[in-house]
């Protein structure tokens, strides 16, 4: 019997995965990446290159560091190189490790680059059509930005940008900045950007205020209940005035190769119908992986993948319709009593490590080891309260269970 053949678009990080374990499985895999190179969201484009539009695919911008530990950024079967003790790593080694795992997987002769899906066209604009058994949309979530809906942002005079856009702290030497969110990107732009601004003003909602103290010009603000011609009004009624806002607001899921017929919409920043998170309830012969947040991101990539191909090459058999359904309106009602809100569908967060296990055990895998979670549940948020000093530390794994969390000095 001939192989089944497996579409993969997009060669990031979730990308990668799906094609090397499609290719262990025996399957006949082809990748589809748009650009000249892999690596996704972690490859830096300079400015100039990016031409600072918003079609822009990598939002990377110089001098990264990650808030995760490396030694929980691998995938299951290849990890990062104990040659270097630190932890927290740049974005570069992020991308050499990547390069590496498809070095290592021989992947790179089944990516088509400069091929953007589906249908697929090559550099010279020659469309060809290709038919698979199954499909892995692997696209990322870091490319269509999320705007705030809020009153008077067309009224205002100044700069505004969303940090999708960010490159270097350079434009903003001597400004006064309006930064809007406190997520990981809205705290290290925060650090970045005071470094050269005149004057940073964070605002957010968190009802925990992040640690700005070592900071010098940072001012946080409660959110921003009107935008005026020269700055905004806040929700406690005060008024500032900047010359350059950065909305770190996040990102909407966007799927544009795929047509309707599909069966997957996207509403209010849920992607749907899907069972866990990951199979197209309406075609279960598709699967789209790397839509949790808040979340160890190689980790459960792999899984996710993983776990489909269970089901992708018949080992196990999904549940009928109704039931993944049924599933599927149980989780969003499970999330409405927890306090969120539709667009936060696909946020784990202290839910990730019941979700891997929920996988593993559904499709009889290998899950996430319990080291992993352990240093997961050590990071949790330090990057918004502990900025100053939670990168001083490295770790080391001693064991599945086991590991030890040392100063650098």
């Amino acid at each position: 019997m001939e192989a089944l053949s497996v579409c993969v678009v997009g060669a990031g990080m979730a990308g990668l995965s799906a094609l090397k374990n499609s290719l262990q499985s025996n399957l006949n895999a082809t990748c589809f990446e748009q650009s000249t190179h892999l690596g996704g969201t972690w490859f830096y484009q300079e400015e100039q290159d990016a031409a600072f539009g918003e079609n822009v695919h990598s939002s990377m911008y110089r001098d990264l560091r990650t808030n995760l530990p490396k030694e929980i950024m691998g995938y299951l079967d290849f990890t990062y190189s104990k040659q270097s003790k630190e932890s927290f790593i740049s974005s570069d080694e992020v991308l050499k490790f990547l390069n590496s795992y498809a070095d290592h997987f021989h992947l790179r002769e089944h990516i088509k680059f400069q091929h953007k899906v589906l249908v697929s066209h090559n550099i010279s604009r020659r469309c060809k059509q290709h038919l698979f058994d199954r499909v892995f949309v692997c696209n990322g979530h870091y490319t269509k930005p999320q705007y705030p809906k809020t009153v008077g942002m067309s009224c205002y005079k100044g700069i505004q940008m969303h940090s999708h856009l960010y490159r270097t702290q350079d434009k903003f030497k001597g400004e006064k900045v309006l930064i809007i969110g406190a997520g990981p990107s809205g705290i290290d732009l925060t650090n970045h950007i005071s470094k050269v601004a005149n004057c940073v003003y964070l605002s957010h909602h968190l009802s925990k205020k992040p640690n700005t103290d070592f900071m010098r010009n940072v001012i946080q603000k409660p959110n921003v209940k009107q935008f005026i011609e020269t700055g905004a009004i806040f929700e406690d009624n005060s008024t500032e005035e900047f010359d350059i806002v950065v909305y770190c607001t996040g990102y909407q899921y966007s799927f544009p190769f795929l047509s309707s017929e599909c069966g997957i919409f996207v509403h209010n920043n849920h992607v749907q119908p899907l069972y866990k998170h990951c199979i197209n309830v309406n075609y279960p012969t598709m699967a789209i992986i790397g839509l949790p947040y808040a979340v160890i991101p190689s980790q459960v990539f792999d899984l996710q993948v993983r776990f489909s191909l269970k089901f992708f090459k018949n080992e196990l058999k999904l549940p009928s319709r109704e039931d993944m359904l049924t599933e599927l309106k149980k989780d969003n009602e499970d999330r409405k009593k927890d306090g969120l809100r539709e667009r936060d569908a696909h946020k784990m967060g202290a839910k990730q490590f019941c979700y891997y296990k929920d996988l593993s055990k559904t499709a009889n895998l290998i899950g996430v080891k319990p080291v992993i979670e352990k240093i997961m549940q050590d990071c949790g948020q330090k990057y918004i309260y502990e900025l100053q000093t939670y990168r001083e530390y490295y770790f080391q794994v001693l064991d599945d269970e086991n590991f030890i969390k040392l100063p650098l000095k």
